[in-house]
């Protein structure tokens, strides 16, 4: 009995302090929620800077983004309207976090890439209805310059289509340059924040790698803009975490962005502290 005993005391002392644990992680969460909240008030929402017109971070709006790129997405189709409503993203995980995920739930289709299987199989799950309904497709590939527009042909993607989301978090920069056949309206690309406006940074391209959780991945914002002026894109605003960078094709653009396009104009520093998840946890079923 003694034995038991003791087994009944130490299981319950393990037990309290689980609980502990989870309630000072809830505590913690509302407390990083809420400073988040004040920071982007005072930082963003509330900064003269980014009142003006051509400042589309002040659009900023999180649904199922990582940070607040579905509220500049829906601002910059607004100023420039649809076409065919096709998106094409990967690096998407399981599709709960993409910069897609929200368009799906506004009558968009498209394509989404991942080169983990466990991830698309969760998405074939979760995502069940919509890819029966042929508005989701899904494919399982490693991603490499060489490969991906025949990825996109096995995927029957339009020539031009409304949005492209490129988030691989290591040989982004290449995988763009080598998509040539195929004209997105919008580009959504994540950039090296570590690396200033005049930086002309890109990692030297490694088919087979992928990230090492250091600072060599991708390619600076200096970077992406002027691969962005030879493919002809303007960029349009740089997310204000300082993640991912918006480009508009110069054809389509008219009068709805003012200048200058430039890393030294809509470059924002890394704010990753940022990220947070507010009320319930973003969970796709489509």
């Amino acid at each position: 009995m003694g034995k038991f005993k003791k087994w009944k005391e130490v299981l319950y002392t393990k037990l309290r302090r689980t609980l502990y644990l989870e309630q000072m992680d809830s505590k913690l969460g509302t407390m990083h929620a809420l400073e988040v909240d004040n920071y982007l008030q005072h930082n963003l929402y509330n900064n003269p800077k980014y009142q003006v017109p051509e400042k589309l971070t002040r659009f900023e709006m999180q649904v199922f983004s990582q940070f607040g790129e579905d509220g500049i997405l829906r601002e910059i189709f607004r100023r420039i309207g649809t076409t065919n409503k096709y998106f094409v993203e990967f690096g998407v995980e399981d599709g709960s976090e993409t910069n897609s995920t929200y368009l799906l739930y506004q009558d968009w289709k498209g394509l989404w890439i991942d080169g983990d299987e466990r991830f698309t199989s969760a998405i074939k799950e979760s995502c069940a209805n919509a890819i029966s309904q042929k508005k989701l497709t899904v494919i399982t590939s490693f991603i490499t310059a060489e490969n991906i527009e025949s990825i996109f042909a096995r995927g029957n993607v339009p020539e031009e289509f409304d949005l492209l989301s490129i988030d691989i978090d290591r040989n982004d920069y290449y995988i763009w340059k080598a998509i040539t056949h195929y004209r997105p309206r919008v580009v959504i690309i994540e950039y090296n924040a570590v690396f200033p406006p005049g930086d002309h940074f890109v990692v030297p391209y490694d088919a087979n790698a992928m990230w090492d959780k250091s600072s060599n991945y991708g390619a600076s914002l200096e970077a992406l803009a002027k691969l962005g002026e030879e493919k002809g894109y303007k960029l349009v605003a740089g997310s204000f975490a300082g993640l991912n960078a918006f480009f508009v094709r110069e054809d389509v653009m008219g009068d709805h962005f003012t200048g200058p396009f430039t890393a030294a104009n809509h470059y924002e520093e890394p704010r990753y502290f940022l990220y947070t998840k507010k009320g319930h946890p973003r969970k796709i079923s489509l």
